[in-house]
């Protein structure tokens, strides 16, 4: 069995080569492929939204540019506005969270002492504790001879 296949490559108006390749027994297939419509290649894509915009003559003086013009010049303000009071805010926000950590950290000195003031309260407490109270074998013993004194 041979396998016999052929191609013929056809390219339509909007730069798009498609392949046909007719195989032994299938058919034709075709395959899109894309290819520059410039022979150069390699140039930015262009979005569709702006292509017809490059070639198109703007006429600087009528109303509808003016009133894109005023459109664009109010978002512009509005965009500026909003990202100024952003960085106030953020400023803000930074200031508000040092003076909290500033009185976090004042709190932590605090309780620390007041920590060391406590354990050295009950270190002492214990030590004394431990030299008031007697060994358990010494009292009773203690105790038995007062009874077998009576």
């Amino acid at each position: 069995m041979s396998k016999t296949s052929q191609q013929n490559t056809t390219t339509d108006a909007s730069g798009v080569s498609v392949i046909h390749t007719q195989a032994h027994s299938s058919g034709l297939q075709q395959v899109p492929q894309l290819v520059p419509v410039s022979p150069g290649g390699g140039g930015k894509a262009v979005p569709p939204s702006k292509q017809g915009k490059k070639n198109s003559f703007v006429d600087r003086n009528s109303d509808e540019y003016r009133q894109r013009r005023e459109r664009n010049n109010m978002a512009v303000k509005k965009s500026r506005l909003k990202s100024k009071q952003k960085a106030q805010d953020t400023l803000q926000r930074v200031n508000q969270l040092k003076e909290e950590n500033e009185r976090l950290e004042a709190k932590i000195k605090l309780l620390t002492k007041e920590l060391s003031v406590l354990k050295d309260l009950f270190l002492e407490h214990a030590h004394n504790f431990a030299d008031n109270v007697q060994p358990v074998g010494t009292e009773s013993t203690t105790t038995n001879a007062e009874n077998s004194g009576q």
